[in-house]
């Protein structure tokens, strides 16, 4: 009983936080998902499910879902890839390890408002340094946050860039838990450093390699700060960018329509409970646990 009890002392503050910030707030986001704002923020109309209906047949609603999810179709495959590069570079045998570890992990530790707006200048058309490289080439400035076309990829730059650094070091933890005797017992059979990641290294890190993958995920489907701080609703670009929550902020706090953005929200915790559902599911087929 006096272990038990230690138990949920220790586990409390956790449980306290989950629900005071997440299961709380989640709930009365769905319940305000029913309502119509009042004036001045005060006496809310319930409206049923008209916040839903109008949310189903609004274009703006689906190019959202369309840039969040093309965001993340870009952002996470080419994180973890870079990721489990640098991974298995730095778990070898390298001069200054702990220094380059410290180093891409810096990004994600940096404040989101301050890493775009260095990026900003970076992308800047008349004296961003980019564009100024791409000169030096005999190439024209690119639209980087303007463009339609090129927005989008430029914001996902960002977030590899953001990114890389937190899932490199998750990975490395999943890479220096495998025993030594599997890469003993394949340089005996002759395997070579490419055969060797491909059947020791690459099935064994993939409880790691799948827990990077999930929150990875639902990390990318809330991306907001970046677009923010990037794209403003008179940009050219705003509506191949907009994202969810980006949404979500403008019809509540700018047009003060809560109701509305609660059902934005919802839209997106359904999103992203189907997504990580289908991977849970598809797990048992390619995560291997020792």
């Amino acid at each position: 009983m006096n272990e038990w009890s230690w138990g949920w002392f220790l586990i409390a503050p956790t449980i306290i936080g989950l629900l005071v910030l997440n299961i709380i707030p989640i709930f009365q986001t769905m319940y305000l998902s029913f309502f119509k704002s009042g004036d001045f923020g005060k006496g809310n109309i319930y409206v049923g499910i008209d916040n839903y209906k109008k949310m189903f047949g609004d274009s703006q609603v689906w190019h959202a879902v369309g840039n969040t999810l093309g965001y993340t179709l870009i952002v996470v495959p080419i994180t973890i890839i870079i990721a489990m590069l640098l991974a298995v570079l730095l778990n070898g045998k390298i001069k200054g390890k702990s220094l380059y570890r410290t180093i891409y992990f810096i990004p994600m530790i940096a404040a989101p408002a301050a890493v775009t707006m260095v990026w900003k200048w970076l992308y800047n058309t008349q004296f961003g340094l980019i564009n100024h490289i791409l000169s030096v080439f005999g190439m024209g400035p690119v639209q980087w946050t303007t463009n339609p076309n090129v927005a989008l990829i430029s914001i996902a730059i960002i977030g590899i860039w953001s990114a890389v650094g937190y899932s490199m070091v998750l990975l490395l933890a999943g890479l220096q838990e495998i025993p030594k005797d599997y890469y003993e017992a394949s340089n005996i059979d002759g395997a070579g450093p490419i055969k060797r990641f491909f059947i020791v290294t690459l099935p064994l890190v993939t409880p790691t390699l799948f827990f990077v993958m999930v929150t990875s995920i639902i990390q990318a489907m809330q991306v907001f700060d970046v677009i923010y701080m990037m794209i403003d609703v008179t940009n050219p670009a705003y509506d191949k960018t907009v994202s969810l929550v980006y949404l979500f902020y403008n019809n509540s706090f700018k047009y003060s329509n809560k109701g509305y953005g609660s059902a934005i929200v919802m839209l997106l915790l359904a999103i992203i409970i189907v997504i990580t559902l289908i991977q849970m599911k598809v797990q048992k087929k390619w995560v291997n646990y020792m």
